[in-house]
């Protein structure tokens, strides 16, 4: 007898426990999205799923199940259970989904059954629990107070975030800081993928009752990652906080950032060689990304001053050239930027502080 299906009001502790989950949905659909605790053990392959797919279109739902089992059938089936056999014993108390939590759902689990194996699949698939995960983004504003911390590049945003319980991280989950220099070595999430991390992040926000929800100052991209529209919109009602920094403490927060961790990535991932090419083109590539607001003579300024710090950086082990570039970069783009785009938020803006002064405001009931 085969398990009764997991309704929609479990999908909060699914999230929250991070559920070990099954997705037999094709390789393609996992791809452009999924679950942080979902691994994909397909029922069908892409092809297979296509042929399928036609089938059902041209000769309905009998013609095309039959064509399933004709697809996935003898050695082929059994490897396929074998692989569910084995995440099920690795993750006992695992749940398995399709797209809808439909056909494929149940003859997943009808198969498991014959082999010995109960599991209960989720009711609505993937569909639902997305839906699920759309609608906890769209209320997230709603359940309380949202404040933003802002300030100049450099003055350690990220840094001050990680330590309070009460903010999330949004370009944590982006794996991407924000700004033409923000990219990481790890690939960024698709979109799909970013929602969902974010609404799982919220969830957990929620369940430890925080009185506000503290974000990063962001723009709608963080890198190719887009903020929800109606997520963003209450972004830009929120109150301000305004994090200070000396400006050589920002000086050297940058040189770790751009140029310490980065080069050591490379390094560590490509080899010497490979890697400070890397490195190189990353910053090169970085600059050249805001080209047409620096203009063509700046940007070719810049370009040497890269080259010159890399040199000195290789030939002398000293990394301290980086300075005079980033020096620049703030002083002609970032800064001015920062400053025109606090001017027209001057209203939003709650409290101005350092990091110790902004830890020991929030720490007070009042705010």
């Amino acid at each position: 007898m085969t398990m009764e299906p997991i309704p929609a009001c479990e999908f909060n502790r699914i999230f929250l426990s991070g559920h070990p989950m099954m997705d037999t949905r094709a390789p393609i659909e996992f791809a452009k999205g999924a679950f942080p605790t979902s691994v994909n053990l397909p029922l069908m392959t892409d092809s297979e799923r296509q042929k399928v797919g036609t089938c059902y279109k041209e000769q309905g739902q009998e013609a095309a199940l039959a064509l399933g089992h004709q697809l996935v059938r003898g050695k082929t089936k059994q490897q396929r259970i074998d692989a569910w056999l084995g995440f099920i014993s690795a993750h006992p108390p695992a749940y398995l989904y399709c797209f809808r939590g439909g056909l494929r759902s149940r003859i997943s689990q009808q198969w498991l059954a014959d082999a010995g194996v109960n599991i209960a699949y989720i009711e609505g698939g993937y569909k639902a629990m997305r839906q699920h995960l759309i609608n906890v983004i769209d209320h997230a504003p709603t359940l309380g107070m949202m404040q933003i911390i802002s300030g100049s590049t450099g003055c350690g945003k990220t840094d001050f975030l990680l330590e309070r319980a009460e903010a999330v991280d949004l370009e944590g989950i982006a794996n991407h800081r924000g700004s033409s220099f923000g990219r990481k070595h790890e690939p960024q999430p698709s979109q799909i993928n970013f929602e969902n991390q974010l609404a799982v992040a919220l969830l957990h926000h929620q369940q430890q009752q925080h009185a506000r929800l503290l974000l990063e100052d962001e723009s709608f991209l963080i890198g190719r990652s887009a903020l929800p529209v109606n997520f963003y919109t209450k972004m830009q009602q929120a109150d301000i906080l305004v994090l200070e920094e000396p400006l050589e403490q920002r000086l050297n927060r940058l040189l770790d950032e751009y140029v310490h961790k980065m080069y050591s990535g490379y390094v560590e991932r490509l080899g010497i060689d490979t890697g400070l090419q890397a490195f190189s083109d990353y910053l090169h590539q970085s600059i050249s990304g805001i080209k047409k607001r620096l203009g063509g003579k700046l940007h070719d300024e810049f370009q040497q001053l890269i080259d010159q710090a890399i040199k000195q950086q290789v030939s002398q082990n000293d990394t301290a050239g980086h300075l005079r570039w980033i020096a620049l970069l703030l002083e002609k783009y970032y800064d001015p930027m920062y400053s025109y785009q606090l001017e027209n938020k001057t209203p939003r803006i709650k409290f101005k502080g350092s990091h110790a002064d902004m830890h020991q405001w929030l720490d007070q009931p009042a705010n």
